[in-house]
């Protein structure tokens, strides 16, 4: 019985955080990656491709038949049993390991799952893979991805391309982001440990079971944000269109939206909310980070200024997500 993970499914592996995972599992070279699609995908070189239905579960089992993971990447515009039957899906082909598609906020943590909107969906996840009782789940909790957050307006308040900023409250509450590419190498390291510690002490797949991982780049406030776009950006404070808004009063406005049919108000309830002023969006203070374990080295502030600065580029193309 061998002790390592080798054969990974992926699902997105074409998207924005899904190419980085292909990536980084397939250069370590000890995992084969292959993407379940249901059409023609372009994937990192290397990858086999699984086309399936997601109507069809004997398809989506047969696609996974062997597999010792299988990692779930979703737009938030899926249907919402996409998941569940993907997670059927593991149970019926044996696979041992699920990351469900969390890439996020500390789920477990007070009224934040339920607040954003996106924990009971995560946490039901996690106890349909328990109740079928083939696979263990394991969340990556990885904070908002930090590129794609300030090239989108309503996230974290930055319009980049307008040279503008609404600063929540004060915009000193520091939360958790982080890169896709260090998303990859993370679930790369996490994947490639021992499925159990192979001397003691060390660090192996099975202390995940059914648990958190907390994995993070930065633990950043707006304030801190501005600090380095300005240095990038070569610009001075009063270069920029500054303005305050309460945290909460943005959040319950885009509730409001949200709950009225618009659609587009989902990203400001999310930010809004991450973003209180109490220590929610910061899970390195309330649990530490699994970053070591990992093998994954400190980010330093260049990789931070270069990742502001592609938000830049991002930002002037209209990029949207």
């Amino acid at each position: 019985m061998y002790n390592y993970i080798r054969k990974v499914a992926i699902v997105g592996a074409a998207g924005h955080v899904g190419k980085f995972l292909a990536k980084e599992l397939l250069k370590g070279g000890k995992h084969e990656v292959t993407a379940i699609t249901r059409g023609e995908a372009a994937v990192p070189e290397g990858v086999k491709i699984a086309k399936v239905s997601y109507d069809d579960a004997a398809s989506l089992a047969e696609a996974l038949e062997g597999h010792d993971a299988l990692v779930i990447t979703l737009s938030v515009r899926a249907p919402q049993d996409t998941q569940a039957k993907l997670i059927e899906a593991a149970a019926a082909a044996n696979v041992p390991f699920v990351l469900p598609n969390e890439w996020g906020l500390d789920h477990d943590h007070g009224t934040l799952g339920a607040d954003s909107l996106m924990g009971p969906g995560a946490l039901a996840a996690r106890k349909k893979v328990e109740e079928l009782g083939k696979s263990s789940w394991i969340a990556m909790t990885t904070g908002f991805w930090l590129t794609h957050s300030l090239a989108s307006p309503d996230a974290y308040g930055f319009d980049l391309k307008n040279k503008a900023v609404t600063f929540f409250d004060k915009g000193t509450a520091r939360i958790n982001c982080i890169t896709w590419e260090r998303t990859g190498k993370a679930v790369a390291g996490l994947l490639s440990l021992p499925i159990k510690a192979e001397t003691s002490g060390s660090p192996a797949l099975s202390d995940f079971k059914n648990k958190p991982v907390y994995v993070s780049s930065w633990l950043l406030s707006q304030r801190d944000i501005f600090e380095r776009a300005l240095q990038v950006s070569g610009t001075k404070e009063s270069d920029w269109t500054i303005t305050y808004e309460p945290a909460a009063e943005r959040y319950e406005e885009a509730k409001k939206r949200l709950f009225s049919g618009d659609r587009s108000a989902f990203s400001k309830l999310l930010y809004s909310r991450a973003f209180y002023d109490n220590g929610d969006g910061d899970f390195e203070t309330r649990h530490g980070l699994d970053n070591e374990k990992l093998g994954l080295a400190k980010e330093t502030q260049q990789a931070l200024d270069e990742q502001i600065k592609i938000a830049f580029q991002l930002a002037e193309t209209g990029y949207d997500y």
